[in-house]
């Protein structure tokens, strides 16, 4: 039995990790095992659907530019090959709407502890608050995230680290705290 949600919002990292397989980067120091659970968690999605983006394509759009659209290279690739001939069939992807305004959105939630989330990630939440059943965020890598988890959980949002140690480990690593 899967332990994805019917319904998640893919950070960018997590096929990028998953292309790391396939495609080492000797820069990185992302764990087997982390890599791996992206691997599985995208061959869920691309075999079950239930990815959730925007309508107006941002969330596609950062994945064709850090992803192959070949889908010939690793996991990743594929994924972003995947999304790109599915975005529009309802019953592997559900399109959300958000309103763009200045570098955040309408439906990014208002929390003092939100205030310097990344702009540039700013769309995940939006799509996850705007969507009926709040959706969570699939999180690999990036370990500012895990220093708003708490904020993010207080309005609704959960978000799934796949690769969790490693981002707690980072975090402490760059914050301290």
């Amino acid at each position: 039995m899967s332990d994805l949600p019917k319904k998640c919002l893919v950070d960018t990292n997590v096929p990028i990790s998953a292309n790391l397989a396939t495609k080492p980067n000797p820069d990185s120091d992302v764990p087997d095992a982390c890599v791996l659970e992206c691997i599985r968690r995208i061959k869920e999605i691309t075999t079950n659907g239930g990815l959730v983006v925007d309508n107006a394509g941002e969330i596609f759009s950062e994945y064709i530019n850090n992803l192959s659209l070949s889908g010939q290279h690793g996991v990743g690739d594929t994924f972003a090959k995947w999304v790109h001939d599915n975005q529009w069939n309802v019953s592997k992807v559900t399109r959300v709407a958000i309103t763009k305004n200045s570098n955040s959105y309408d439906e990014f939630p208002d929390h003092d502890g939100l205030t310097r989330f990344d702009n540039s990630d700013r769309k995940f939440v939006a799509v996850a608050n705007a969507h009926p059943a709040k959706p969570p965020v699939l999180q690999a890598t990036d370990s500012k995230w895990w220093g708003w988890k708490d904020a993010l959980k207080e309005v609704g949002i959960t978000v799934q680290f796949l690769c969790s140690d490693y981002v707690e480990a980072k975090y402490q690593e760059k914050f301290g705290t």
